[in-house]
C-alpha cells in the first residue's frame, strides 16, 4: 500500500492539517485502521492523532482517494470530532476500557 499526500492545509483554530491523499494498493481497500497508521507514519504522526474521515475506491480500481485531519494531539482530537468518528477511528478505546476495568 502506497500513500501519496494530495494536500494539506492547516486550521491551526481547531489545532489540525486537513489531508487529502490517495493509496494505490494492489488488494482489496486497506481498512480504516491500517489507512490511520500508515498515514500517521507517513505525516511522523502518532496514530492516535489521526482521524480518517472517507474513503472512496471506484468498482474495480486499485486507487482510493481519502481526507483525513491530524490534530496536534489525541485531547484535541477528542475535543473537536464526533463521538462516531472517534469510535469508527478507535480513538480514546483504550482509556474507555481502562476506566472500565478501574470501576
Amino acid at each position: 500500500m502506497e500513500i501519496e499526500i494530495l494536500s494539506q492545509e492547516d486550521n491551526p483554530l481547531l489545532h489540525r492539517t486537513e489531508v487529502e491523499f490517495e493509496i494505490n494498493h494492489d488488494d482489496a481497500t486497506p481498512s480504516r485502521l491500517s489507512v490511520r497508521d500508515s498515514l500517521a507514519a507517513k505525516l511522523d504522526k502518532d496514530s492516535e492523532e489521526v482521524v480518517v474521515h472517507e474513503l472512496d475506491t471506484k468498482f474495480g480500481m486499485r486507487q482510493t482517494i481519502g481526507r483525513a485531519k491530524t490534530y496536534d494531539s489525541p485531547e484535541d482530537a477528542a475535543e473537536v470530532e464526533h463521538e462516531h468518528m472517534l469510535e469508527r477511528n478507535k480513538i480514546g478505546a483504550d482509556d474507555e476500557a481502562e476506566e472500565a476495568e478501574a470501576e
